[in-house]
């Protein structure tokens, strides 16, 4: 079982950064991966990247490249989203999610454990 806790979410302006934590306990074949989803009022959740914990290799969506960067920090168990030039369509709720395997950004279905979500909201 795997626990996620999200943290650092809040107001920026467009063109700021923004980093978010994920902080993570629990079985670790059960979070080979960690992804970063969001969802903004009226959408689908959508994925934005994820994290192959033991090989620290990224993949972004199309919609982020470029201006996501996930990374990890082993010894805290904490996977980090930082978001540059953010946009007014950067606003959302943003989630941690763990998988054991799959770790695909098209689908929810993979990840069985969530974080409780923290929200970004974007302002010009």
């Amino acid at each position: 079982q795997v626990h996620l806790v999200e943290s650092g979410g809040g107001s920026a302006q467009a063109g700021e950064s923004l980093r978010l934590s994920c902080a993570a306990a629990g079985d670790a074949d059960s979070r080979n991966c960690i992804a970063w989803f969001r969802q903004a009022p009226g959408k689908e959740r959508e994925g934005v990247g994820v994290i192959y914990t033991g090989s620290g290799r990224t993949v972004y969506a199309d919609s982020v490249k470029g201006r996501a960067t996930i990374s990890q920090d082993n010894a805290k168990k904490t996977v980090y989203l930082e978001m540059s030039s953010l946009k007014l369509e950067d606003t959302a709720v943003y989630y941690c999610a763990a998988a054991p395997s799959g770790c695909s950004l098209q689908s929810t279905l993979w990840y069985q454990a969530w974080g409780q979500g923290t929200q970004v909201t974007v302002s010009s």
